[in-house]
């Protein structure tokens, strides 16, 4: 074979002018390149489907680089191939903002146009080079820019020009308060006011209304509006440190070993950080497991919280007696609203929900022995009729002799403090796909000393059970109270002496 050709000067000069230019044309329409996580793709597709959108995730995770990608897309009308979210027809009109101006131009400014002491590079961040009509500056912060004006590709061709404007929170409400919107991005979380003021000028629009943030600030008002009061417009995503490929095991074991420990999971699994008031102030994986098929001689037991105002929720627990460590296999929370839909009364809805759990009894709250006003009947009698094994009298703390079983204390308190104790010496242990059962665990709080009763369904569920574990049944002892409970003489004696 004949040796290889050699490039001349010129020919290697033309080679390096080439690439410059390729990479020089990558940076300018770095769209082009953003290939996201599958927990940034669903935040995408979600905006079909819902205006309200929260993109809750841990610092450095990619967050930010989202929002950015998405409202590029929106203001210059250019989506890939693989996008499934809203899209526009037509030029939109935008506002987005941080927490300062500082803030602002570091990062949704620096995303959307480029790096900002640079002009030169103004072009390289989401919204492509080519599209930049202009900008105006904003007075009193260098660099930072007040709005940007980008031509929108309709049709296949360009149509009319794209705007978007910039503020802070700190400037207040009324700087947010532009003229009709056809979307409003905020990165890190706004006041409740500020927030206000974003729907408020996307509503004749319909617009987008994106948050992407680490919710440091814990359960606040914007937070819960998410996770506790979810609706058909409104969508809670969540992305942590595992969904991400950008670190490695041993890099992300550094990362979060180098929060503080009560951070740990808002700054690296966007869980909202209940600081010092967090109720179970441990680790999460510390509690989880992986699920695992629970043996035959294991003890079982359910714990089930009357809803009322709130969600009806119940949990199993299984017991592994020789070792004193507690599982949680099952939870179940459901409004008993949804049972008109469905055409049955709330209690047999719960019922049919809980039963295929197995036969085993069912601890509860105080509030089973209320009569209903319609039947006259005690709650729990109600749910004993549909075929649960309800305990004989309500859940409380092992009595105190000269007590009897029954007249135990039921203090919330040291319910709390037992399954503490429990989490903090490897006995409580949470099979990990049970995502409600951690929803409430992640928030469950106090403020100013007291226990915030909103969001514990599944919690409550969770102690009444291990208040009453001592009745918990392995599957041989279950099985035959359960077929002996059909003779009414038996019945009536377990109900008497509580098995």
């Amino acid at each position: 074979m004949p040796p290889a050709k050699q490039m001349t000067k010129a020919q290697i000069l033309l080679e390096i002018q080439i690439l410059e230019e390729l990479k020089k044309r990558r940076a300018e329409n770095w769209l082009l390149t953003y290939k996201p996580y599958t927990k940034q793709q669903f935040f995408h597709a979600c905006g079909k489907d819902f205006r309200e959108r929260l993109f809750r995730a841990g610092n450095q995770l990619g967050k930010t680089l989202s929002g950015a990608a998405e409202v590029g897309m929106h203001l210059c009308g250019r989506y890939p191939d693989w996008w499934e979210g809203k899209r526009f027809d037509r030029p939109t009109r935008w506002m987005a903002g941080s927490e300062s101006a500082e803030l602002t131009r570091k990062g949704v400014q620096r995303l959307l146009l480029g790096v900002p002491e640079d002009r030169q590079a103004w072009g390289t961040g989401s919204i492509p080079k080519d599209c930049i009509v202009g900008w105006s500056m904003r007075s009193g912060v260098a660099d930072a820019v007040a709005s940007i004006t980008i031509k929108h590709f309709t049709g296949g061709v360009y149509d009319g020009n794209s705007t978007i404007q910039f503020a802070s929170y700190d400037q207040g409400r009324t700087k947010w308060q532009a003229d009709t919107l056809d979307g409003v991005w905020f990165d890190e979380e706004p006041p409740p006011e500020v927030y206000s003021e974003g729907i408020t000028r996307t509503n004749t629009t319909m617009g987008l209304v994106i948050l992407t943030m680490t919710p440091l600030f814990g359960m606040s008002e914007v937070v819960r509006r998410f996770m506790m009061d979810p609706t058909a417009d409104r969508k809670d995503i969540c992305m942590t440190i595992d969904d991400v490929d950008h670190y490695t095991k041993e890099e992300r074991e550094r990362i979060i070993a180098s929060y503080p420990a009560h951070e740990q999971e808002a700054r690296t699994k966007g869980y909202p950080s209940m600081g010092s008031g967090r109720i179970f102030p441990v680790v999460e994986s510390t509690i989880t497991c992986p699920p695992f098929a629970i043996p035959d001689h294991w003890a079982q037991i359910i714990g089930i919280d009357f809803g009322h105002d709130h969600p009806t929720a119940a949990v199993k627990l299984a017991w592994d007696r020789d070792n004193d460590i507690v599982y949680v296999t099952n939870c179940y929370k459901r409004r008993g609203t949804a049972a008109t839909d469905l055409g049955i009364s709330p209690i047999t809805m719960h019922t049919a929900s809980v039963k295929p759990w197995g036969p085993w009894p069912v601890a509860w709250p105080h509030d089973g022995l209320q009569h209903d006003k319609g039947s006259g009947m005690e709650l729990a009698s109600q749910f004993r009729d549909e075929g649960l094994d309800m305990l004989p009298f309500r859940a409380t703390h092992p009595p105190v002799p000269p007590q009897k079983e029954g007249e135990g204390g039921n203090s919330v308190e040291a319910g709390i403090s037992d399954i503490l104790d429990l989490m903090l010496t490897g006995r409580w242990k949470v099979f990990s796909h049970l995502a409600e059962w951690f929803d409430e665990f992640r928030i469950y709080h106090r403020k100013e000393g007291k226990i915030v009763k909103e969001f514990d369904d599944i919690l409550s569920a969770s102690r009444y059970a291990r208040m009453m574990i001592r009745f918990a049944k392995n599957k041989r002892e279950a099985e035959w109270v359960f077929k002996d409970t059909e003779d009414e003489s038996t019945n009536a004696r377990n109900s008497v002496t509580g098995y």
